[in-house]
């Protein structure tokens, strides 16, 4: 089994290797005008000093966060998909990710643990994380992207068997609503041996558990 983390301790990176500066410069086309009328509907002045530039802030901030709109799965996976050396399971732990609620437009974060049995396919490690972001820089509930998941890597290359397990914190139950900020959320979607065999299911959740329980 081999294992591979999401992010090293002690990193001194500013920016996620999976972000690119090109990605931040990317602005929503008629945001502007609609936070500009958002900020006049909650009371507020969009032409005081702290607000001028806010519009086009949000714009571009937007175009981030829903970056997955406008990518595929093959955009995700480039040419990083090579012929398997082994059957031995996969797994990367820690995947940050960071989506938007669609109901209530707020945030929600967490981690994803990812794991893969080969087949006659395996994908180059970074890719997995893009393929999180793929689906998670989109409007979305943490159990769709935790399916969405799951099915790209089936589709992508065909494994034995797939495993995801998502942790998110939503702000829309702690920010509103029922107000509970230590509240966390745990989605999985297993395909394959993991979802056949106990003890390959069992073998995952275990390499997880540690991560889990540090939290």
């Amino acid at each position: 089994m081999r294992q591979t983390a999401g992010h090293e301790k002690g990193s001194e990176l500013t920016t996620p290797p999976n972000i690119s500066a090109a990605d931040e410069q990317i602005e929503v086309p008629g945001l502007s005008g609609l936070t500009r009328d958002w900020l006049s509907a909650i009371g507020e002045d969009p032409d005081r000093e702290g607000l001028q530039r806010t519009p086009h802030r949000v714009a571009k901030a937007w175009g981030f966060l829903t970056a997955g709109y406008g990518q595929t799965l093959e955009d995700a996976a480039g040419s990083a998909v090579f012929a398997a050396e082994g059957s031995e399971m996969v797994i990367v732990k820690d995947i940050e990710f960071y989506s938007m609620c669609e109901h209530h437009m707020l945030p929600f974060y967490g981690r994803a643990h990812v794991a893969y049995i080969p087949g006659d396919k395996i994908l180059g490690l970074s890719k997995f994380a893009r393929i999180v972001d793929l689906y998670s820089r989109r409007l979305q509930v943490q159990e769709r992207i935790t399916t969405q998941v799951a099915d790209a890597i089936e589709e992508l290359l065909e494994p034995k068997g797939v495993a995801v397990l998502m942790e998110g914190i939503h702000l829309c139950m702690a920010m509103r609503g029922v107000q509970k900020q230590n509240s966390s959320t745990t989605t999985s979607a297993m395909r394959g041996l993991f979802r056949n065999d106990p003890r390959t299911r069992a073998e995952f959740m275990s390499a997880v558990q540690g991560t889990l329980r540090n939290r």
